[in-house]
């Protein structure tokens, strides 16, 4: 029987219940969302699980939603289960403040980069990883520069004036 985002999504809701929420299906991939204390539950679920066989961490990555208070980041892992060709998309959120999420390179250790890339440009705080730092901007930064926190440019520059461009 092949793998549905039915299926996952009630072996998912038999296991967490209320805990995982925001189910959606855009362009037909399953994604999710579950609270950031859960993180390595859901992932070993989603690994361990003889059914579900999600074990090919795709990518981590991060989103800054500067209006979403106490929600400001969000860190998005996307998991391929290779032998059902099947891919999932899972959320968690945690506050600019204290941007703490526990580590999964105890269970993919291509986590290992991936979470260092979302540290360096979002300044996630990946808990328990062995070796959180900047992987491609120098050390001496003191701001992560994807954080919508900046002006996108200079607005007293005069050669970015609209007139040049036809505008």
């Amino acid at each position: 029987m092949p793998l549905t985002n039915e299926t996952i999504k009630t072996r998912l809701t038999e296991k967490f219940g209320e805990q995982l929420t925001g189910f959606e299906e855009p362009y037909g991939m399953l994604t999710f969302e579950a609270p950031k204390e859960q993180n390595l539950k859901v992932l070993n679920f989603l690994y361990d699980d003889e059914e579900l066989k999600f074990r090919f961490l795709t990518d981590i990555t991060g989103v800054h939603y500067p209006d979403k208070a106490g929600r400001e980041l969000a860190v998005v892992y996307h998991l391929h289960n290779m032998v059902d060709n099947v891919r999932i998309r899972f959320k968690v959120f945690t506050g600019i403040n204290q941007p703490d999420v526990y580590t999964a390179t105890g269970l993919f250790s291509a986590a290992n980069w991936m979470e260092r890339e979302t540290f360096d440009f979002l300044g996630v705080n990946f808990v328990g990883h062995p070796n959180l730092k900047r992987i491609l901007n120098v050390e001496e930064m003191d701001y992560h520069p994807l954080r919508k926190e900046y002006p996108l440019e200079d607005q007293t520059r005069i050669d970015k004036d609209d007139e040049m461009f036809g505008r």
